[in-house]
């Protein structure tokens, strides 16, 4: 009769390490996605693309500090990923590091042409350095690789308002518009074309409309206010 092989029995120590190295692995992962959340909805409930500024709490500059590390540490691991140096410099950018910013956003594009979140968030840096005429070109590039995002078309109407380009702002903005209606960023971007060019009313009325898609969407809460002591001023 033929022997039979007898089944193999891992050592109970064997299986407590394996047991502990999944359990690291997923709470590495846990803390990662953990960040990535953090992250948008920092930006999402802050109105982070359209806000000149923003106060920031100290838990929330502690929870940027923590995605600062994270991301450092993961650029660290892998210098040649581009989505790494893409978040990292979207952090600097939270925390108002803006050179820091530029640097790893710059890597990244290097590291791969076609980014269309490096080109993105590049212009948005450049954006709040009041670079206005590179902050351009990199919304049109972020437009150019992916023509059916709306972000690209959002920034740069953006720029162009800043630049006092009104016509072409409107016509960014319109094309936001189309791809992502509803959109309160967008809305509330329209109505300060509007508010620049003296149009009080119409911006009114836009940034009642952003509130109306969110009660809690603080720039255009903050932008009836400003218009409500101008025209008291004026009276």
């Amino acid at each position: 009769m033929e022997a039979q092989e007898l089944p193999i029995i891992e050592k109970p120590e064997s299986n407590k390490n394996t047991r502990e190295m999944k359990l690291k692995n997923r709470f590495t992962k846990l803390q990662g996605l953990s960040l990535i959340i953090a992250t948008l909805l920092i930006s999402l409930i802050g109105g982070y693309l359209v806000c000149d500024k923003f106060i920031w709490s100290n838990k929330d500059l502690s929870r940027i500090d923590q995605q600062i590390a994270f991301y450092e540490g993961q650029v660290s691991k892998e210098p040649n990923n581009p989505e790494h140096r893409v978040n990292l410099g979207y952090s600097y950018n939270l925390k108002a590091q803006n050179e820091d910013a530029i640097k790893q956003l710059l890597i990244a594009i290097d590291l791969d042409k076609k980014n269309v979140g490096a080109y993105f968030n590049l212009g948005v840096v450049y954006n709040d350095e009041k670079r206005y005429d590179d902050a351009l070109k990199q919304s049109k590039k972020a437009v150019e690789l992916a023509p059916k995002d709306y972000k690209g078309y959002l920034l740069e109407g953006m720029v162009y308002r800043k630049l006092k380009m009104y016509k072409d702002a409107l016509a960014s903005l319109e094309e936001a518009n189309k791809l992502m209606p509803v959109n309160n960023d967008i809305i509330f971007e329209i109505g300060r074309v509007a508010e620049d060019q003296g149009k009080v009313t119409d911006a009114e009325e836009l940034y009642k409309k952003a509130l109306s898609y969110d009660p809690l969407y603080k720039p255009a809460s903050e932008a009836l206010t400003r218009l409500a002591a101008k025209t008291k001023d004026s009276k």
